[in-house]
């Protein structure tokens, strides 16, 4: 609901700062006032389009600020959230600014806003219809809400939406599983000698170290022999190897030890060197005994090393990426086996999805061209009330591509005049009848909404008393008030007739000020609400008659 609107420097409006509230908000004015100019700048803060001819001459800028209360709905809080905003409690703060370069700037919540923000905020806050204010009625998805509220089949449309959201789902599963499954088919031959070749080798990890390692030693066999044995020589089988005069040392101590017991010292310090050498040259006997000759040993490390070469060129740098890579290959053909099995089973739930969306579809379409037929009666008796009696109303409910809005597309055609075929709503040319066409329809399918708002929206009318007046007029402004009693609604009026009905009355005035034209907006009290009224029925001068004339329109709107 919009609480307040201020103006500055936008056109003649110089500054204006309106409080509106629930109910009926009616505003009049002499013809060129301005009234409309408020419709307008409510407008550009839905996202409307900005120009440098708003600006008010000699200003350097035009600002629009407008104060909304909200509820915080789902959609709505989506969309804060989405660009960062935080509203204030229950009220959201959206301000625009147009330079006198023509370039704009929006906010929301002290953020700046791009316009399709604001253009995406606008159906969860308001609804303008006028003369150059299409906005949400002409959007085949609104169409299409209002024509579900009306046949009272939202609880049908969520249950069509989440069985489509799984039937899309698993078909896009099993799409996805055809595409793989036929690229995997085509590998399948590849994967399967890959595997084989690698199986056939049987590469154990670190092998090829091991393997390298034997070679070394078999092609410098004689050279190991030779130098372990002179090696073993000098430590243990030589006259005066390391073993032989270890002996002697350790001798010649334990005949000073005899002497002198402190010495027992120095034998203990050297005893385990004795040992340390007597081990080693026992360890490197054991490898001599090993060096031996094997021609065909070397002939088969290096046909061994020759195929893990082969595999490694072919699957990876090192065996344990060869490993890695037939482990991969060994995936990819249990998934070829596997996905057969998950293929035939997506096939069954996307058939048995399908023919549930099927049937929970046309029982949404039988609806819906059920209430499109009652719909269309409907509103073709509150146009014929609202002086647009040769008007008839077509709600065409076609069959499309299915969506989680069921298999049906909703279009709301409209023919004024007898004798022509319906059109679509956009192609009325005249904006009193696209009003009156709004006003018949909110009148009868209820403002639109999203399905989760909480807090009534703002329906703003402008000229929907173009050519009307008598007792249609007097049927104009009773809608609006039963429209009122569930959205806040905003109308310019040229008629006393529907002014009668007002919860609250503004006089929009223009006159001249420092040789410039000010556009001023009044919210009026009972007195000059009547004197306006009066106004509006006998022109400049308002005569008694005219005074008695508008407060009995007051009492007949209120009865």
């Amino acid at each position: 609901m919009l609480v307040e609107l201020v103006v500055e420097n936008y056109a003649v409006i110089e500054r204006a700062r309106v409080r509106f509230h629930p109910g009926l908000n009616l505003l009049t004015g002499e013809t060129g006032s301005g009234k409309s100019l408020v419709v307008d700048a409510l407008g550009l803060l839905f996202g409307g389009r900005a120009s440098a001819e708003m600006v008010r001459r000699g200003a350097d800028r035009a600002r629009i600020s407008g104060i909304f209360e909200i509820a915080s709905p789902r959609a709505l809080t989506a969309l804060l959230d989405e660009a960062g905003v935080s509203a204030e409690g229950n009220e959201l703060i959206i301000e625009r600014e147009i330079h006198a370069n023509g370039k704009s700037r929006g906010f929301v919540g002290n953020r700046p806003a791009t316009a399709a923000l604001l253009k995406a905020l606008a159906p969860h806050l308001g609804d303008i219809h006028g003369q150059h204010d299409q906005q949400q009625l002409f959007s085949p998805q609104v169409q299409r809400e209002m024509l579900d509220a009306f046949a009272g089949a939202e609880a049908l449309v969520e249950e069509t939406a989440a069985l489509y959201r799984r039937w899309r789902a698993a078909n896009d599963e099993l799409e996805q599983l055809n595409r793989t499954e036929q690229e995997r088919l085509r590998m399948t031959d590849v994967w399967q000698f890959q595997r084989n070749e690698i199986q056939t080798a049987a590469p154990k990890a670190g092998e090829d170290a091991e393997l390298e390692n034997e070679r070394r030693v078999l092609r410098n066999l004689v050279r190991l022999q030779e130098t372990s044995a002179a090696v073993y020589a000098a430590l243990y089988d030589d006259p005066q190897s390391v073993a032989t005069v270890l002996g002697t040392v350790e001798k010649r101590l334990e005949e000073l030890a005899r002497i002198d017991n402190s010495v027992e010292e120095i034998i203990g310090a050297l005893r385990p060197a004795s040992v340390a050498v007597d081990e080693a040259a026992r360890a490197l006997n054991h490898y001599l005994g090993k060096l031996e000759a094997d021609p065909g040993r070397l002939e088969e490390i290096e046909s061994r090393l020759a195929a893990l070469e082969k595999l490694k060129r072919k699957y990876g740098a090192t065996l344990e990426q060869v490993l890695a890579f037939l482990a991969t290959v060994q995936a990819d053909l249990a998934a070829v086996e596997d996905s057969s099995s998950r293929r035939e089973a997506l096939k069954k739930e996307t058939a048995q999805l399908a023919a549930g969306f099927e049937a929970i579809a046309g029982r949404l379409s039988q609806k819906r061209k059920e209430a499109a037929a009652q719909l269309g009666k409907r509103m073709e008796r509150e146009l014929a009330a609202l002086a647009m009696e040769k008007t008839r109303v077509e709600i065409r409910v076609a069959p499309v591509a299915w969506s989680e809005y069921g298999a049906d597309t909703v279009e709301f055609l409209i023919a004024p005049n007898p004798g022509e075929e319906p059109k679509p709503l956009e192609s009325i040319a005249s904006g009193g009848e696209l009003s009156r066409v709004a006003l018949a329809l909110k009148a009868c399918a209820g403002p639109s909404k999203p399905a989760d708002r909480e807090t009534p929206m703002t329906l703003v009318f402008d000229e929907v008393d173009a050519g009307v007046g008598g007792s249609a007029a007097e049927a104009v402004g009773r809608r609006l008030k039963n429209l009122s009693r569930t959205a806040q609604v905003l109308c310019v009026t040229h008629l006393a007739q529907i002014a009668g009905f007002a919860d609250h009355h503004y006089f929009v005035e223009k006159h001249s000020a420092r040789g410039r034209t000010i556009a001023t907006v009044e919210e009026l009290d009972a007195d000059a609400r009547t004197r306006e009224i009066g106004r509006m029925l006998s022109g400049e001068r308002v005569t008694p008659e005219a005074l008695r004339h508008a407060e009995q329109l007051i009492r007949i709107a209120a009865e």
